[in-house]
């Protein structure tokens, strides 16, 4: 990573009195680094590569013709190519790795952090991927085996192996010296993790305490006792939720024996919550998680279609219920224009409920005995904003059609669907979570066909009954 001056009032972070500047790669940046591709130069590529982000350069790639990315490959050296794979998505991953060989793969690999050489190594062709096994060594081979055994939404999936774990029995000096000779290798060197006789994890130990300790303290004497840890198996979402609440530097991951496998670090957390977040995004709106603005058309078709097939038929249930009234309709016209109100208000009702049960069962906040008590909260929600809405839009209703049944057929109707639009934003989540699947699936395809068919339900059907005194 590099810094340079900020002559372009570029972000700027603030660290203990100190003002780094970080430049992001712009068009005039991108242009002249495409300029010296096409020369050839490799000097005016480092000179341009030094100055910004790995990620912007992966990201810029993504769009680069197959002729540029080979030139850049043969132009960057090994350290500079590896940190753009580290960064970059598994399409550009597999167009570079057709570029080059397997010799020069392994020595990129050197500068990757082996959960980042095992994410690569799992995208790309499998003929490919059994080449670059039998060129590795036997150690090597195994973490990267060992990592690739783990599902990718999992803490083994996301762990790395690159950590400091030191035996009990070593003083703060000897422990100093270990740290300076396997520090250059680690992608975490703040916390140390402590290991009895066994391998297995009994405590963590803070550098600073380390560095401030005398040199024949024991670990064991500055060391913290039950460090909070994870096994490999469980799911990312949940690791993220733990990482979050005890304020943690980095995780370990070990096995049913207490076996040290790995960490989770901090960036590792912010991917899984930023991935799990457009994932709960997504899945309200019945929107794949792998579809983005570069999906072809055909593909987007594939993972809309759908969900969308999945709501029209869900749409009928309320077409079928306004035909049901039909004859009412036909002797109160009014009414075609209120029933609208009455269900947009229960669908925008709804999706507040959805938004905050779906954020809540994600982080964790509640528990299933606590149901109950939030199912009525939302219940007496629902009474509490329908009768101050319905109030509103019954007064409007009376005066525009100058029908005072109308306005308190409105009243109790606003109130009856908020009630409903409460009851189904609640269970929708809650319902999927019990079945195992992601709380947000598709809950406001649920969500709205409960709020569209009952809110007609409730209004035409008071309607009905009112129906002397409507027309």
């Amino acid at each position: 990573m590099a810094f340079k001056d900020n002559e372009n009032n570029d972000p700027e972070i603030h660290q203990n009195d100190e003002v780094i500047h970080l430049t992001e790669l712009d068009e005039e940046g991108l242009e002249q680094f495409k300029e010296a591709l096409a020369r050839s130069d490799h000097n005016k590529l480092e000179e341009i590569y030094e100055q910004y982000q790995p990620i912007d350069f992966a990201q810029e790639m993504e769009d680069f013709e197959d002729e540029e990315i080979a030139q850049t490959c043969a132009l960057l050296d090994d350290e500079e190519l590896g940190e753009i794979l580290e960064q970059a998505d598994e399409k550009l991953q597999n167009t570079v790795i057709r570029f080059i060989d397997n010799g020069r793969i392994l020595k990129i690999f050197k500068y990757m952090q082996k959960d980042n050489v095992a994410d690569f190594l799992g995208d790309i062709p499998i003929d490919r991927r059994k080449q670059i096994f039998a060129l590795m060594s036997g150690g090597d081979k195994r973490t990267i085996h060992e990592l690739l055994g783990y599902s990718e939404d999992t803490a083994g999936g996301i762990m790395t192996t690159a950590y400091i774990a030191l035996h009990e029995n070593l003083t703060v000096g000897e422990a100093i010296r270990k740290i300076k000779q396997i520090a250059p290798r680690t992608e975490v060197i703040e916390t140390i993790f402590i290991l009895n006789a066994a391998r297995q994890l009994i405590g963590t130990a803070d550098l600073r305490d380390i560095l401030v300790a005398d040199d024949d303290t024991k670990l064991t004497d500055i060391m913290e006792d039950d460090p909070i840890s994870v096994e490999p198996g469980v799911d990312q979402e949940e690791v993220s939720r733990i990482f979050a609440k005890y304020d943690l530097q980095a995780m370990p991951v070990i096995n049913k024996r207490g076996g040290m496998l790995g960490i989770i670090t901090p960036d590792d957390i912010i991917d899984v919550i930023y991935e799990e977040h457009t994932e709960d995004m997504y899945a309200m709106a019945g929107v794949s998680k792998e579809e983005s603005i570069d999906t072809s058309l055909w593909e987007s078709v594939g993972m809309r279609l759908p969900w969308l097939i999945v709501n029209l038929l869900t749409a009928y249930l309320a077409a079928f219920t306004i035909r049901a009234f039909e004859n009412t309709i036909e002797q109160v016209v009014a009414l075609s224009a209120m029933m609208t109100i009455i269900s947009g208000m229960g669908g925008n009702a709804g999706t507040q409920t959805l938004s905050i049960m779906v954020r809540s069962l994600a982080l964790g906040e509640m528990e299933w005995k606590d149901c109950w008590k939030v199912l009525f909260k939302e219940i007496f929600l629902g009474i509490i904003n329908g009768a101050v809405t319905g109030l509103i839009t019954g007064v409007v209703s009376y005066l525009t059609y100058g029908n005072y049944f109308l306005g308190i057929i409105t009243l109790l109707a606003m109130i009856g669907n908020l009630i409903v639009a409460g009851i189904f934003g609640f269970l929708v989540p809650v319902v999927l979570k019990a079945f195992h699947q992601d709380p947000a699936l598709g809950s406001s395809v649920f969500l709205t066909t409960a709020t569209d068919t009952l809110g007609f339900f409730i209004f035409l059907g008071l309607a009905t009954l009112f129906l002397p005194y409507l027309k």
